[in-house]
């Protein structure tokens, strides 16, 4: 199998990242010789959607040379995901949602042609049959009944983005009270042991079924 990891903290050291690297550690573990995709977002330039992003829209074989060098990097990054069986996202909360690099990366993936159809019955993502893990870190808590889940607008926003793609098998594991150091390394610990639990769990059998369903 393949995986690709991508981190999206603008910090070296971030809790979300020391989970995307646990979960590796596992994989290996567990998956010795299979791929493994690093996209640090951090790492990778990523333009603004500008006017030349309108070239998606139109007749690929009137794309000008300016137009597919500004799409090379999209086109590169959604190789990445048509590559992976499994996905493991880095993905802290800001500001009660999302990194501006992942916002960034959501940018260039979600591509008319290339990861989402439109015919008479709207749009269809074509990325089906792949599973993602989301590790997310929050300084606080947002669990569902909490007194600030209304306030979570990271993993609502993300399901239903990952879900525009035709990625439906997602599994979030969260850090949470991150800022609260009594309830820190406990939260940390128990996402850690879950991330471990899923690399174990996610045979090349699970991975098939899944692009079958």
């Amino acid at each position: 199998m393949t995986l690709l990891r991508i981190d999206s903290s603008a910090r070296q050291q971030s809790v979300s990242r020391q989970l995307t690297s646990r979960f590796l550690e596992a994989w290996r573990a567990h998956h010795p010789g299979d791929t493994v995709i690093d996209r640090d977002l951090a790492k990778t330039t990523l333009p603004p959607v500008t006017d030349e992003w309108s070239a998606t829209y139109g007749d690929p074989s009137l794309i000008t040379p300016a137009q597919q060098r500004y799409l090379s990097l999209s086109d590169a990054l959604i190789a990445e995901l048509y590559a992976a069986d499994v996905i493991v996202i880095g993905a802290p909360m800001y500001n009660l949602s999302i990194s501006a690099e992942l916002k960034g990366w959501i940018d260039h993936v979600v591509r008319r042609g290339k990861t989402i159809a439109y015919d008479e019955k709207g749009p269809r993502g074509l990325l089906q049959g792949r599973s993602v893990i989301v590790a997310s870190s929050r300084g606080g808590s947002y669990a569902p009944g909490s007194p600030r889940a209304s306030a979570d607008f990271q993993e609502p926003y993300l399901r239903e983005v990952l879900r525009s793609l035709g990625l439906t098998d997602v599994t979030f594991v969260h850090a949470e009270n991150q800022a609260r150091p009594a309830l820190a390394e406990r939260s940390r610990a128990s996402a850690r042991d879950r991330l471990t639990q899923l690399a174990t769990q996610l045979t090349p059998e699970v991975v098939t079924h899944v692009r079958c369903d």
